[in-house]
C-alpha cells in the first residue's frame, strides 16, 4: 500500500507530496481555502487545486502557491511517480478530495468534505480506494445534525420573528461554507441581508465564479434596522455590534450545544449547521469507499477510528488518540 507519514502534516514519501501540511512544504496538495488552523493554503513551492480554491486563497492570503497545478473535478493529471484525480468535497465553494493512484494500488485523501446541503455536490457515484484518509472533526455519535434544510428554516423563523419585533437579527458563523448556505437560504425567503467586511468579498467571488444571489449589501451600521446581519464569529463581542439595538443573536455552529453555549457566546439562539460531515456522513464515506485501511485524523479521530476498529476495519488516528507515530 501507499505509505503515509504524518509529521504535523500527512505526506506520502512514494510521491513526494504533502496533504494539506500546516508549514511550507515543496509540493503540496490544498483541499480548500480554510485557514483556521493554519492549513489548507500557503506559499508552497507547488499546488495542487481546484480553480476556485485557488481564487479564494489568493482573496483571503494574497498566494496560493508559486506554481500552481489547477485541476478540475474528474481530471486525471499524471505526475510522474502518480496519478491524480479530484473530486468534490461538498465542504465549501472549491473543496476537493484527491485519489491518488500509484502501481496498482489507491488513496483517497477526503479531509473536511460534506456529503449533503452544500456547493459542489459530493458525487453519486463511490470512488474506491485501498487507503483512506479523512478527518474526522465529528467522529462521535454525538454529533447528527438534521437535515441542513430543516435548520435554515428555523434559522429563517427566527430572523421573520427578530424582524417582526423590530429587532436586527445577526447570525454569527463562518466566513466561508456556512454564509454560503445562510445567504442563500435569506435570499429564497426574501429577507434583505446585510454582510460583514469579511464576508462580502467572498461571496463577491462565489459570484464570480457562477454563483447565483439576490441583491444583499455590505454592512452598514447607520442602514442595518430592517436587514439581517451575517458576520464571522470573532466578531461576536465587537464594539460595533454593541451599538445595534434591539438585536437578537443567532450562533450557527456543529459543536456541542448545551446550556452554557448561549451563555458563552451572549447569544439567543444556537443553531446545529455545519459545512462538515456529522458522525453519519463520516460512516457512509467509510462504506461508499469500501478501504482496507483508514486514517483519521482532527477533531475525534481516536473515537471514530474505534468505532471502525469495533466494525472490523483496520483505522487508526493519525492525531489524538490511538495515535501512530511511524511510517504507515
Amino acid at each position: 500500500m501507499i505509505e503515509v507519514v504524518y509529521d504535523r502534516g500527512i505526506y506520502l514519501p512514494s510521491c513526494e507530496l504533502w496533504l494539506d501540511p500546516q508549514t511550507t512544504r515543496p509540493f503540496a496538495f490544498v483541499s480548500h481555502a480554510y485557514t483556521t488552523r493554519g492549513t489548507h493554503g500557503g506559499h508552497h513551492q507547488r499546488t495542487i487545486l481546484t480553480e476556485a480554491t485557488a481564487r479564494l486563497i489568493r482573496a483571503r492570503l494574497g498566494s496560493g502557491g508559486k506554481i500552481q497545478h489547477v485541476l478540475r473535478f474528474g481530471e486525471k493529471r499524471d505526475f510522474g511517480s502518480f496519478r491524480a484525480t479530484l473530486l468534490p468535497g461538498g465542504n465549501v465553494l472549491g473543496s476537493s478530495q484527491i485519489l491518488i493512484e500509484q502501481a496498482g494500488e489507491s488513496l483517497l485523501y477526503a479531509g473536511d468534505f460534506k456529503l449533503r446541503g452544500n456547493v459542489d455536490p459530493y458525487p453519486q457515484d463511490n470512488t474506491s480506494a485501498k487507503t483512506l484518509i479523512m478527518e474526522a472533526v465529528y467522529g462521535h455519535p454525538q454529533f447528527r445534525f438534521p437535515p441542513p434544510e430543516k435548520t435554515l428554516k428555523k434559522l429563517v423563523q427566527f430572523c421573520r420573528e427578530s424582524l417582526a419585533s423590530d429587532a436586527i437579527p445577526i447570525i454569527l458563523g463562518f466566513s466561508l461554507g456556512k454564509a454560503h448556505m445562510i445567504l442563500t437560504a435569506l435570499s429564497e425567503a426574501g429577507l434583505p441581508s446585510m454582510l460583514h467586511g469579511s464576508i462580502w468579498p467572498m461571496m463577491r467571488l462565489y459570484e464570480e465564479m457562477g454563483e447565483k444571489f439576490p441583491s444583499y449589501g455590505s454592512f452598514d451600521p447607520s442602514a442595518a434596522s430592517g436587514h439581517v446581519l451575517l458576520y464571522p464569529l470573532a466578531t461576536a463581542s465587537a464594539l460595533m455590534l454593541d451599538r445595534l439595538t434591539p438585536r437578537r443573536v443567532a450562533l450557527i455552529t456543529g459543536r456541542k450545544i448545551n446550556k452554557k453555549t448561549k451563555i458563552r457566546y451572549q447569544c439567543d439562539d444556537v443553531f446545529p449547521l455545519s459545512d462538515h460531515a456529522d458522525y453519519d456522513e463520516l460512516m457512509e464515506l467509510v462504506d461508499r469507499v469500501k478501504p482496507s485501511r483508514v486514517f483519521t485524523l482532527q477533531g475525534h479521530a481516536g473515537e471514530f477510528a474505534q468505532d471502525l476498529r469495533r466494525k472490523g476495519l483496520e483505522a487508526w488516528a493519525l492525531t489524538g488518540g490511538n495515535q501512530l507515530e511511524l511510517s504507515l
